[in-house]
Formats: C-alpha cells, sequence, structure tokens
C-alpha cells in the first residue's frame, strides 16, 4: 500500500481506528465466583508454604480456627436457647402463658401474645418449636429439645413439598433470629403461614 502512495501514518490511523471498536477489546469477564475461586486457591497455596516454612506456626493458625469455629457454634446454640426456652410472660398477659412445657397449642398462642407485644424474635422461636411440637405428634418427626432447627430438615418425614416447606421455616428462623434480618408483623405472619403449610403436609389425607 505504501507503493501506491497512501502514507504510512494513514495506515497506522486506520488500524488503531478498527481495533479500537467495542468488538475487538478482547476483556475477560471475570465473575465474583472466579474471584472467590482464585482467593481461596491462594489461600491454600499459602498455608500449604506456611506449614512447610514453618510448622509450629501453622499448628497454631490451625488451632485458633477450630476453637473461633467451636465458639461461633457454641454461641450459635446458646442463642437458640435462648430462643426457645420459655420466656416470661408479657406484663398483663400472664394468663397467655404456656400453661405445659411441651404443648404445641399453649406455645402457638404464647407466640401470638408475644408477638402483641411486639417481642418478634421471641415469638418466632415459640412459634417454631409448637410447629415441631406439632410435627412430632402428627408422628412426622422426634422432638427432642437439644436438637437444632436444621437437624429436623434432614429427619422429617414428609413429602417434598412438605419438605421444602419446612426447609424455608427453618431458613427464615436463621435470618430473623441469628441473620439479624428485620422482623416485624409482616414477617411473622409470613412465617406462621409457612409453619401452617408445614403442617398441611404432614397430617395423613
Amino acid at each position: 500500500m505504501l507503493a501506491q502512495g497512501i502514507p504510512a501514518d494513514s495506515v497506522k490511523r486506520a488500524l488503531a481506528e478498527v481495533f479500537a471498536r467495542p468488538s475487538y477489546r478482547w476483556v475477560e469477564q471475570r465473575s465474583a465466583r472466579s474471584w472467590l475461586r482464585e482467593r481461596w486457591a491462594e489461600l491454600q497455596d499459602w498455608l500449604d508454604a506456611l506449614e512447610q516454612s514453618n510448622p509450629m506456626l501453622f499448628k497454631v493458625i490451625v488451632g485458633a480456627l477450630v476453637v473461633l469455629l467451636a465458639v461461633l457454634l457454641v454461641h450459635i446454640g446458646y442463642v437458640l436457647w435462648r430462643v426457645l426456652r420459655r420466656a416470661p410472660e408479657p406484663r398483663g398477659q400472664a394468663a397467655v402463658g404456656p400453661a405445659a412445657g411441651w404443648d404445641a397449642g399453649a406455645h402457638f398462642r404464647h407466640a401470638d401474645a408475644l408477638a402483641a407485644a411486639g417481642r418478634w424474635a421471641e415469638a418466632l422461636g415459640h412459634k417454631f418449636l409448637a410447629l415441631v411440637l406439632e410435627l412430632d405428634r402428627l408422628r412426622a418427626l422426634r422432638f427432642h429439645p437439644s436438637k437444632t432447627p436444621a437437624e429436623y430438615i434432614g429427619e422429617a418425614r414428609l413429602d417434598p413439598p412438605g419438605r421444602e416447606s419446612l426447609t424455608d421455616v427453618v431458613g427464615r428462623l436463621y435470618r430473623h433470629v441469628f441473620g439479624a434480618a428485620p422482623c416485624d408483623a409482616e414477617a411473622y405472619r409470613a412465617f406462621g403461614a409457612a409453619a401452617q403449610l408445614v403442617i398441611q403436609h404432614a397430617r395423613p389425607h
């Protein structure tokens, strides 16, 4: 082309304009998942290198992480126990509290009383406890005060829609109680509706 009298500057300028178009911009698209995988791989490489270079420090770090995990699990269990244990009755409503320790109907009523007093987290705890007691009565699972809500999902004898509904209820409980998600009258109503759906699937047809 230079032999035909086209200046070299014109050729370079034309090529620059062509390759500046969007179709020629080869930029790698990175997702959050790939970024997390890369960071996890880097962490593993760093731990492997640390284990080789300083085994003692590696053991100290792993031990600290195990202790931290144990503390978190104990804290979650303690918070759940605080939520599910029998709470003091709201003032002026002493007769509404559970008359028996493990009576589903009493816990349903107590949950509504707590909700009326604006104590939403405690109300959700009693509502869930009432649900589990009702499922135990229907022989859909076996209640035990030491079990976590997630354990009931695996052992519940429910059809697939019922198990899905129970998973939704447990997810709502964890989200509002442990995840500190805001809870109000609407969230409490939705939780109760989801719990009733689980009971419907547990009842013999």
